[in-house]
């Protein structure tokens, strides 16, 4: 038998592999990793937290993005699609497509079956390392509730459970609001 070695990708030949491709792929260390699709529940649910801060954010200098905005995390070479994305001020991209972002404000992710321990642990590593991040959302898809972590002025990270479909959510790093119902609107469980 005979064994290749596998060659890694730059950056760069990721970034070129990726915007040509119909489906995406995370990028770390050297190697892509196809994404898989979402649930109507999961679709439903990012998409009704993008609705309502895309609405909150009108007339301020914050923009959202749902699913297709990539961000990357330079301090690890992270490069990844969260769910729901909003960065505020001048806004800092990798290159001139203009569609890597480099410095969000709050980062949502739909916790899945798939990638809920992933979202939780491994990948909120990487996103504490963004000096820009100043909240991290993880909404659950199963149940009314969402984990609301948020970066003290010390660096250190303060968790807030929230349960329940009577619960709202300051998001005081971009001055809006999440109600609960409306994060959950036709979103059926069981």
């Amino acid at each position: 038998m005979s064994s290749q070695l596998k060659t890694k990708l730059t950056a760069q030949e990721y970034l070129a592999i990726e915007r040509a491709a119909e489906v995406k792929s995370e990028f770390y260390d050297g190697e892509m990793f196809l994404m898989s699709g979402a649930s109507r529940k999961h679709n439903l649910v990012a998409g009704n937290v993008f609705g309502e801060l895309r609405n909150q954010l009108r007339g301020k200098p914050c923009e959202a993005y749902i699913a297709d905005m990539r961000v990357r995390i330079s301090a690890t070479g992270l490069y990844t699609y969260p769910d729901v994305v909003v960065a505020c001020g001048e806004l800092q991209f990798d290159d001139k497509e203009l569609d890597t972002l480099l410095n969000p404000t709050l980062i949502v992710e739909v916790l899945s079956k798939s990638t809920a321990f992933y979202d939780k642990g491994g990948k909120f590593e990487h996103y504490r390392t963004l000096e820009s991040l100043k909240e991290y959302l993880v909404v659950a898809q199963n149940r009314y509730g969402l984990e609301h972590h948020v970066k003290q002025a010390d660096g250190r990270w303060l968790l807030e459970d929230v349960r329940g479909i009577e619960q709202k959510v300051k998001l005081e790093s971009i001055h809006c609001t999440l109600d609960l119902r409306e994060v959950y609107e036709r979103v059926e469980l069981g």
